[in-house]
C-alpha cells in the first residue's frame, strides 16, 4: 500500500468518527447560500474574502481534495459549474448526499492529485484548494497541474501549511521535530504519525509551495495567515497556515 492509500483509508476512518472537515453542511446552510449569505474556509478559522472569488455564477470550478459536500454546495447553491476530485470514498459520499439532497449536478471524480489530473487544459475559471498538501510528499507537481487546467486568468486558491504544527509536540509546548518532515525518510516521524493515527503527513517550505505556484506560471495576488483556532500555538497568535490567491497569466486590474 502507497503512502496516498494508507491515507485515503485514514481520513475515511476520521469521517467516520466525526471529523472536523468530513461533515457536510445542512440544507439550512445551502438555502442560506443560495440567498447571498455564505462562507467559505481554506484554512481553520478564517473565511476566504469575497473579492478573492469574484462573479462565481457559470463559473467552472475545481474543489481540488476537497470533498466532504462543505463548500462544493455552497458554489453550486452561488450558480457555479462545479467538478471536485478527492481520493476519500466517504468524503466523495458526502459531496454526492448533499448534491442529491440538494438537488443540483455536480461531477464527481475519486483521483489522486498526486496523479496528473484528468481535466483538459484550460478547463477551469477556479480551483478551490483547502489544506490538504500536508498529505503529499511533493507539491511542487501538483500546482503545476494546477496551472495547466486554469484557462489564462483562471484563479488558485488554496490553503497551505507553514510547517510549525510539524514542530511541535501533541500539547504544543515541547519543541520535537527538526524541517523537513517526511516519514517516509524518517522512522521516528513514521512512528509518531502512526501512534496518533495521523496518516502519512509532510511539511513542506514556502519556497515550495509559493515558490512552486510562481514556478507554474501562477501570480500571486494575496495571501492571509490563520492558526489552528485552537491549542498553545492559537492562544499564542502563531500561524500555523496560510491561504493564498493566485492568478495564471497576465493580471488585469
Amino acid at each position: 500500500m502507497n503512502y496516498q492509500e494508507i491515507n485515503a483509508k485514514t481520513i475515511d476512518r476520521w469521517v467516520d468518527e466525526g471529523w472536523e472537515w468530513g461533515r457536510p453542511i445542512s440544507h439550512e446552510v445551502y438555502e442560506a447560500a443560495k440567498a447571498g449569505r455564505w462562507d467559505v474556509l481554506l484554512t481553520p478559522t478564517k473565511p476566504v474574502p469575497h473579492r478573492w472569488f469574484g462573479e462565481l455564477r457559470g463559473k467552472r470550478v475545481l474543489g481540488l481534495a476537497s470533498g466532504g459536500g462543505q463548500q462544493m454546495p455552497v458554489f453550486a447553491a452561488l450558480g457555479a459549474d462545479c467538478t471536485v476530485l478527492d481520493y476519500s470514498k466517504r468524503q466523495i459520499e458526502s459531496e454526492r448526499m448533499v448534491a442529491e439532497r440538494e438537488g443540483y449536478g455536480i461531477r464527481i471524480i475519486r483521483g489522486d492529485m498526486t496523479k496528473p489530473l484528468p481535466f483538459s487544459d484550460g478547463g477551469f475559471d477556479l480551483i478551490f484548494h483547502p489544506v490538504s498538501n500536508c498529505y503529499v510528499e511533493e507539491v511542487v507537481p501538483i500546482f503545476r497541474e494546477c496551472a495547466r487546467i486554469l484557462k489564462d486568468g483562471g484563479i488558485l486558491l488554496a490553503g497551505l501549511d507553514n510547517g510549525m504544527n510539524f514542530m511541535f509536540d501533541e500539547e504544543e509546548r515541547v519543541l520535537v521535530n527538526s524541517l523537513p518532515f517526511n516519514p517516509l525518510k524518517n522512522p521516528e516521524q513514521m512512528k509518531e504519525l502512526a501512534d496518533l493515527d495521523d496518516g502519512m503527513q509532510f511539511s513542506h517550505t514556502l519556497e515550495e509551495q509559493i515558490g512552486g505556484q510562481l514556478q507554474a506560471g501562477l501570480i500571486l495576488t494575496d495571501l492571509m495567515e490563520d492558526t489552528n483556532g485552537t491549542g498553545n500555538l492559537h492562544e499564542h497568535g502563531i500561524p500555523a497556515f496560510l491561504a493564498t490567491r493566485a492568478v495564471k497569466g497576465r493580471i488585469t486590474w
